[in-house]
């Protein structure tokens, strides 16, 4: 084989995911070199001056999930009923409006009152979307090997499991929304779910888990890294599959991490919307015709 058909063959087997997991890598790396393994990361982030009581974050939070599930269960009783692929726009449709209306009429709100300067304390400051917008960029490509770590992770050892208990294979379920993007080629349900992934989603999950409730454990606890890994936790849990979890949760630290290195809440919510909207674009791409 002469050496241009062996670099094209190198280049054609090297893939942008490869490429990004190796750029993630190095910047991890440059990371924990630069913080002493992580321990001086936070060692001068001020904490959110904030007067929340402990219970104020599971107001929105419990309203939202129980919100949508009353709203959902009144349109299907009032409203003439639907089946198949009109049922699953109207479902994620009500998930929308509701998480909207809890983000803008009760967690900005209760932010705007709890927190030291309001809602520029909250961590929403218009004149920082530019710098958040690139540095959110950059913690995800640090944080995506560990992501990748942990779903490979979860797979070797569900399919080491699943072989000696039923002798079956593993398969790590696809997120709901992007399942349903994937099996149902309707270009307004296609749209919504976008939408509901890469802005609804980041904004009412990012505003009550990073800045409600890591402020607010941060608060009592004093220590960042613990309120980042408990709501990292919470967050993961919320979340359907099990499997979904060990990767939720390496998610989570690194948005966790952006929101108390930089005190902007726009990070966490752009990282959010790039993880999202790379994976809906990873799994549209790979159902796509060969």
């Amino acid at each position: 084989m002469t050496a241009p058909e062996t670099f094209k063959q190198l280049t054609e087997s090297v893939t942008i995911d490869h490429v990004s997991t190796l750029i993630g890598i190095g910047v991890f790396s440059v990371w924990l070199a630069r913080t002493s393994l992580g321990r001086k990361s936070l060692t001068h982030c001020p904490a959110r001056r904030n007067n929340m009581l402990p219970h104020v974050p599971f107001i929105p939070f419990f309203l939202w999930l129980l919100g949508t599930f009353v709203v959902q269960s009144l349109v299907v009783s009032f409203v003439r009923p639907v089946d198949g692929l009109q049922r699953i726009f109207q479902d994620q449709l009500v998930f929308c409006v509701v998480a909207l209306l809890t983000v803008f009429g009760l967690v900005l709100p209760l932010a705007s009152f709890h927190f030291a300067r309001g809602l520029k304390g909250f961590g929403l400051r218009i004149r920082t979307v530019p710098k958040d917008l690139v540095a959110a960029f950059v913690h995800l490509l640090a944080v995506w090997p560990l992501v990748l770590a942990m779903f490979v992770a979860t797979m070797r050892i569900g399919q080491w499991v699943s072989q000696r208990l039923s002798g079956r294979d593993f398969q790590i379920p696809q997120h709901e929304a992007l399942e349903m993007m994937t099996q149902h080629s309707n270009i307004t349900l296609t749209v919504l779910l976008v939408f509901l992934a890469v802005v609804v989603a980041p904004l009412v999950e990012e505003t009550i888990f990073r800045g409600l409730f890591q402020s607010m454990v941060r608060s009592y606890l004093g220590r960042p890294w613990l309120a980042i890994g408990l709501t990292s936790v919470l967050f993961a849990a919320i979340h359907k599959d099990m499997a979904h979890w060990p990767a939720l949760f390496a998610l989570s630290i690194g948005l966790g991490y952006a929101y108390e290195k930089s005190g902007s809440l726009f990070r966490p919510v752009f990282m959010h919307a790039m993880f999202n909207g790379i994976s809906i674009l990873g799994a549209l791409v790979e159902s796509g015709p060969a």
